[in-house]
């Protein structure tokens, strides 16, 4: 029997072809098909957008939006009735904030004078402002118990 480096190469790929595997359940060599594979690695590896959707649709200038007040990532959606002079978003207290933790804001209204509350935590770099249909992401940095601006 060859070993490995003495078979032929293939230059496509088909999901039923086969590739050798050591099976440690059975203690041996065994083989599986990449459609196996790929469904092996669909079921183990984890989606890196992991946001839980928030939804709010302020109908007055001067509002405020809590975001959840917990350790989830969060794509918060304004939706508000019209464009307003003012409008504030609270962010989750700083003591239920978790590293790298993120929030993604989307608005669909122009926001003239936009603040972004820490509730604790430190702010670097936040819009004070937001255009029609403008966004922006911040993350959670535990060290220094600072929101950066990174988009």
């Amino acid at each position: 029997m060859p070993s490995i480096n003495q078979l032929n190469a293939v230059d496509t790929l088909t999901a039923g072809d086969l590739l050798p595997v050591y099976s440690s359940s059975n203690g041996d060599a065994r083989k599986a098909s990449l459609s196996v594979l790929a469904e092996y690695v669909r079921s183990t590896i984890t989606v890196a957008d992991d946001k839980v959707s928030q939804y709010a649709a302020p109908s007055a200038t001067g509002f405020t939006v809590q975001v959840n007040d917990d350790s989830d990532n969060v794509w918060l959606i304004l939706t508000p009735t019209g464009g307003f002079a003012a409008g504030t978003i609270k962010l989750p207290a700083l003591a239920n904030c978790v590293d790298r933790q993120e929030i993604l804001v989307n608005c669909t209204q122009s926001v003239t004078a936009l603040t972004i509350n820490g509730n604790g935590a430190t702010v670097t770099g936040a819009p004070t402002t937001l255009a029609a249909n403008a966004y922006f992401r911040l993350r959670f940095d535990s060290v220094t118990g600072t929101w950066y601006r990174v988009g």
